[in-house]
């Protein structure tokens, strides 16, 4: 007996679905009525997959070649400069170029570097320099990735449930690029090889640019005139300059920026070097162990997006969101005093936690505070200004911690982003302008 569909009775049945699924499922998965983000989430789990393969399969790529900490710090500084040398062109770019198609050409880059690395490896001619360089190409398309991702996002999803969103999208990055993806990765290098993790990385940064593909075409939001078109690098400074006055003359997104600057100076190298440096040399642990820390780390930040998708958007929400960030850090004292391995996973279990939530907050004000048409740009100055200082902390952190001590290096890593958050507060006058700009 053949069926026969009414499309009458489907539609229907799909918006008594929806419905229900509005009322089932947590305020943090509402946007899946949206079968637009249905596909750009597809794309999402994929890629943050292959990026969590990927992170923990060149650090101990670097170690199988002999590398030990300088070395280590060389590669992930590559990786921070290529990302922050286009990122301010990149927001410009954003505003003008339909974000989808520089979402493939980010994916199609990272999918070249992965498959490269992973053939270097198993033909035997991997070193320490490749991977540097080829950390810093990918790096340079990273930096395409955020601001076009941030402007694509209101085009598709409607501005109620944009916090949804980014509380979704807190847990996902966090769950498959933290955890899943670098459990993997610690998996099969544990019974292969490094090789063999850039090849899983790369195949899933296929399944990413197929995902993509399916993703509708969303009109840009800003239209080029005459000036673009006769003289586009001269239009693109004005461009830069346009984001850049409406950061400076806009307080409280200045000093945010400002203070992850500094943070990230403070907290990245020691995360990203020196955790596995001191797994391996202090704790004799191995890409296993080295895993459950990432894994901890992502699956605290999965639960702090996720609990924070499910409220409302808080009525003091800088205040909250500047708290959360500057007690944040705290946790590197345990990771200072560590004896044991759980010591450092709990640590970054709860780094995790206040990393992420009040980022849900940060994506949804730069969303629904910033107008439209500066979005892209913005969103580039967001993600340059805050990572200015990350090839600094990673070229840095080697020799500081040689100087004066591993521990003591994470101790100045606990500290200093608490003292900038309180200064960055207070002379924004946070307090006044959330209650200004009320986004309840």
């Amino acid at each position: 007996m053949t069926a026969v569909s009414d499309p009458i009775i489907d539609n229907v049945l799909d918006t008594v679905g929806d419905q229900a699924v509005g009322r089932a499922v947590p305020r943090a998965l509402t946007p899946f009525k949206i079968p637009a983000y249905r596909k750009l989430a597809a794309a999402l789990v994929f890629s943050s997959f292959a990026g969590g393969v990927w992170l923990v399969a060149l650090v101990w790529e670097v170690f199988r070649l002999g590398g030990s900490a300088p070395q280590l710090s060389f590669v992930s500084t590559m990786a921070a400069v290529g990302v922050i040398i286009p990122a301010l062109l990149a927001g410009v770019v954003a505003d003008r170029v339909p974000q989808k198609l520089i979402l493939l050409a980010v994916a199609g880059v990272e999918l070249t570097g992965m498959a490269f690395a992973a053939a270097a490896a198993y033909a035997g001619f991997s070193s320490v320099g490749l991977l540097a360089g080829t950390a810093f190409v990918t790096g340079m398309a990273m930096a395409f990735y955020y601001p076009a991702y941030s402007a694509l996002l209101p085009s598709i999803v409607p501005a109620e449930d944009l916090m949804a969103v980014n509380g979704f999208e807190g847990m996902v990055r966090p769950t498959i690029g933290q955890a899943i993806g670098p459990a993997a990765a610690g998996a099969v290098i544990g019974v292969a090889a490094p090789s063999s993790a850039f090849a899983i990385a790369a195949a899933a940064m296929v399944l990413a640019i197929v995902a993509l593909t399916t993703v509708p075409r969303t009109p840009l939001r800003r239209t080029l005139d005459e000036r673009h078109a006769t003289h586009p690098v001269r239009s693109a400074f004005t461009d830069m300059g346009e984001g850049v006055r409406y950061m400076v003359r806009t307080p409280w997104l200045l000093a945010s920026l400002l203070f992850a600057c500094l943070s990230v100076l403070a907290m990245m190298g020691p995360l990203e070097v020196l955790v596995p440096v001191f797994i391996k040399s202090t704790l004799e642990g191995d890409a296993s162990d080295h895993s459950w820390v990432l894994a901890a780390f992502g699956v605290g930040g999965a639960v702090g997006s996720l609990a924070m998708a499910s409220i409302r958007m808080p009525r003091r929400y800088l205040t909250v969101m500047m708290a959360c960030w500057g007690l944040g850090s705290l946790p590197f004292v345990l990771i200072a005093e560590a004896t044991a391995l759980w010591m450092i996973i709990l640590a970054c279990f709860v780094v995790g936690i206040t990393f992420s939530a009040p980022t849900v907050i940060w994506g949804t004000l730069l969303q629904r505070r910033v107008p439209p048409d500066l979005l892209g740009r913005v969103s580039s100055l967001d993600f340059f200004v805050s990572i200015s200082l990350m090839p600094v902390s990673m070229a840095l952190v080697g020799p500081v911690s040689e100087l004066i001590g591993v521990r003591a290096t994470f101790w100045i890593a606990a500290l200093a982003p608490l003292v900038v958050c309180v200064v960055a507060w207070l002379w924004a006058r946070m307090p006044a302008d959330e209650v200004s700009n009320p986004l309840d």
